[in-house]
């Protein structure tokens, strides 16, 4: 089966349901990534897809239309990949990657209490004591952690930055429920703390590297993924606005045929082809090595978290009354639009990343 046939099957139910319950269905997350679809570019080798960043785009966006906290525990999940890909030798790749597409899950831990967007501020600590690694310290916010079996956990070791894969089981881990969040509300975000935690030195992931260059690394697969998922909102609720623009008649008409209405429905298309558009031209940058991927990533974050925000409030605005449940597309698409804006970079900071970059290419 491929993994855009295990979306389709295993996703075809309403999200609203998982919503509402703030929990999905851990046996589904596991089949999710049994089939690949929650670290698709996994390679080959290793047992997953391999699919290229521009053909998992795609798939997370498809991911996006059906469940926004589906697509979330998919963006940690592959974030945990990539790092371990991307910074691990062959033998380490070799035994961590097959266990990402067996249906182990995996939950990344960036931010505290003191270090959101400051993320030179982390606290936890990552250090070696013979043959374990020590951690002490804790994260909120953790999406996925209430499902996870491991961790991917960024913290400092002395001026340096470190990442480990820590066991969920492991003693000294204690994983709590997060309040019940505006969006994406069965993401399974959880506040983790860690307690002297020792766990085998074969589970550091890198150590002794700069930390900036570690976060930035898994945050710039993040934010593509976010990226994509924002592609899946704005199909969503474009769909939805479409359907009941067509349908709903009022003074004698479909109200598609209303100028004002017709407006909103040309800014829900414009939205999702300009995200469209940016999400590609990362991933194509992201396959071929641009040196630019990081830039156009932050870019592609930023036009999809807006064109999303903005999408889904016209949507709702659109179907008015039959947009209002909570349980409709459009208003799940609203709230976890708003996330969207914060998450992975807040749209501020992804602006003034994108100020320096300008300032950096103008001569």
């Amino acid at each position: 089966m491929s993994v855009r046939a295990a979306v389709d099957r295993l996703l075809k139910e309403p999200a609203d349901a998982w919503d509402a319950a703030g929990r999905i269905p851990v046996d589904v997350l596991r089949d999710l990534g049994r089939a690949g679809v929650l670290c698709a570019q996994v390679p080959a080798e290793h047992g997953g897809p391999g699919l290229s960043s521009v053909d998992n785009g795609d798939l997370t966006a498809a991911v996006g239309v059906h469940c926004g906290s589906v697509r979330s525990v998919m963006t940690a999940q592959g974030m945990a990949a990539w790092t371990v890909a991307r910074h691990t030798d062959e033998r380490t790749r070799a035994a961590v990657l097959p266990r990402l597409v067996d249906g182990t899950l995996v939950g990344v831990g960036f931010s505290e209490p003191a270090a959101g967007s400051d993320l030179s501020t982390i606290a936890t600590t990552v250090r070696r004591d013979g043959d374990e690694i020590v951690v002490d310290g804790g994260k909120v916010w953790v999406t996925g952690a209430l499902y996870a079996d491991l961790l991917l956990v960024f913290g400092t070791d002395g001026p340096r930055g470190a990442a480990v894969l820590v066991p969920t089981s492991a003693a000294g881990v204690t994983v709590t429920a997060a309040p019940p969040p505006l969006g994406c509300r069965a993401a399974g975000h959880a506040h983790v703390t860690f307690d002297a935690v020792r766990v085998p030195a074969d589970l550091l992931v890198a150590g002794a590297a700069p930390l900036a260059w570690l976060v930035t690394s898994a945050l710039t697969y993040g934010r593509l993924s976010v990226a994509w998922g924002c592609v899946g909102i704005l199909r969503a609720c474009r769909e939805a606005a479409v359907r009941h623009a067509r349908d709903r008649e009022q003074f004698g008409r479909p109200i598609a045929g209303h100028q004002l209405v017709a407006r909103h429905l040309a800014n829900l298309w414009t939205g999702e082809q300009t995200a469209l558009r940016a999400c590609e031209h990362a991933s194509r940058g992201w396959d071929d090595g641009s040196t630019g991927v990081f830039a156009d990533a932050v870019l592609a974050k930023y036009v999809a978290a807006d064109a999303a925000a903005r999408g889904a409030a016209a949507a709702v605005q659109v179907l008015a009354s039959a947009g209002v449940p909570d349980t409709t597309v459009v208003a799940r698409a609203y709230r976890d639009a708003k996330l969207m804006e914060i998450i992975e970079g807040s749209t501020e900071i992804c602006q003034t990343m994108l100020a320096e970059h300008a300032l950096a290419v103008t001569e």
